[in-house]
């Protein structure tokens, strides 16, 4: 069996990371695949960190698209043969007539758990403004939407079952900045990447509203490095690229800011 307290060090989804370690043990009983529900990304940066080591076991993630946030993790013993294809998603259209009531991505998903579905079993909505949106969910879900969710906000809706090829992915816009700052303190980075006074940025660090790498991260003088991810709530993410030292012995950072 696996090392359950070990794992669960310090870990901060300790149920989350419970469930899963108690999926993985299945796999190495049943010698099957196992798949958990869809994750949020704070619990799968969690769990790869902590599943990664373990010689038992191995495991894949998806979400239906490359830059799904949330995603799945299928797990299965070491000695098998395990690909991405073994996750099981689906992906759904919500189509509807939203250009005088505009719906959210929380309005879809409030839709979608008004019917009594739980969060686990559907994952990235991607919203496509008037027409409606597009859901990665889990196969057995996707009958039951289309008996049962038949409204969103006051729009009526039509839910059918589309490939995941189907799924209108706009990348994410960004831009690219360049920095020199004295240290690769967080509150100095991410002040730059995001446009905010340092002050305003350590207080936003104080209050847990930023994370590395989806982290939760409540110290301002976190020392940052190259290919971190920062996230602001309510600002979007920015990550850490090439680092370099200028002549005068300061941080030249390259960065990206996603929005």
């Amino acid at each position: 069996m696996l090392p359950k307290e070990e794992i669960l060090k310090g870990v901060e989804n300790r149920d989350e990371i419970k469930r899963i370690i108690d999926l993985a043990e299945q796999a190495i009983k049943t010698w099957e695949v196992v798949c958990t529900d869809f994750l949020s990304p704070p619990v799968m940066v969690e769990a790869k960190e902590k599943f990664s080591p373990l010689t038992d076991i191995q495991f894949v993630v998806g979400g239906g698209y490359p830059q799904a946030e949330r995603t799945r993790m299928a797990i299965t013993r070491a000695e098998l043969d395990l690909d991405p294809s073994q996750i099981p998603l689906a992906a759904i259209d919500i189509a509807g007539n939203f250009l005088f009531d505009t719906a959210t991505h929380r309005d879809f998903l409030g839709a979608i758990l008004g019917t009594g579905v739980v969060r686990g079993k559907v994952g990235d909505i991607i919203v496509l403004g008037e027409r409606g949106a597009q859901i990665v969910v889990v196969p057995e879900l996707v009958q039951f939407l289309e008996a049962n969710l038949s409204q969103v906000r006051s729009v009526p809706v039509k839910v059918r079952e589309i490939g995941l090829e189907e799924l209108k992915i706009r990348p994410p816009k960004k831009k690219e900045m360049t920095t020199v700052e004295a240290s690769m303190r967080l509150d100095a980075v991410a002040s730059a990447a995001f446009g905010m006074s340092r002050s305003k940025m350590a207080s936003a660090i104080a209050q847990g509203n930023v994370r590395v790498n989806w982290k939760p991260v409540t110290q301002a003088s976190h020392t940052l490095e190259e290919g971190d991810l920062i996230a602001v709530q309510g600002k979007g993410r920015a990550e850490v690229g090439e680092v370099s030292i200028t002549k005068k012995q300061r941080y030249r950072i390259q960065l990206t800011r996603y929005r």
